[in-house]
């Protein structure tokens, strides 16, 4: 029993960690994929630690704090992280999506680019 619950957690990371992978991939601008990429770290490293934490604390009857607080870093890094990437690719003057219908942050930043810059 404690193996299936363990291999649906499993899979419940892996499947983030694919779909992120998909949407890296084949989503249109860096925001979107930005998006996708700290999504799947969130949830899918979560799912693989809480399966490993899981497992060894049934198995060998330890409770690992580790474990913990590796899932509670990548659920305070990786959302903040693609904020910083984001805004950053915003400040610099990475273009939106030609499909974007909303940009909240128009006129809010000056645009930073030097000479020859063109090609964003």
């Amino acid at each position: 029993m404690i193996e299936i619950i363990t291999s649906g957690m499993v899979l419940f990371g892996v499947f983030f960690v694919v779909a992120g992978s998909i949407g890296i991939v084949r989503l249109p601008d860096v925001y979107n994929r930005l998006h996708a990429a700290t999504k799947s770290a969130t949830l899918g490293v979560a799912g693989i630690v809480l399966a490993a934490l899981f497992f060894f604390g049934m198995t060998t009857g330890v409770f690992s704090g580790k474990k913990m607080l590796t899932i509670l870093f990548v659920f305070l890094t990786a959302p903040v992280t693609g904020q910083m990437i984001s805004r950053a690719a915003y400040q610099v003057g990475v273009k939106l999506w030609d499909k974007s219908v909303l940009d909240e942050l128009e006129g809010r930043y000056r645009q930073v680019r030097s000479k020859g810059d063109d090609d964003y």
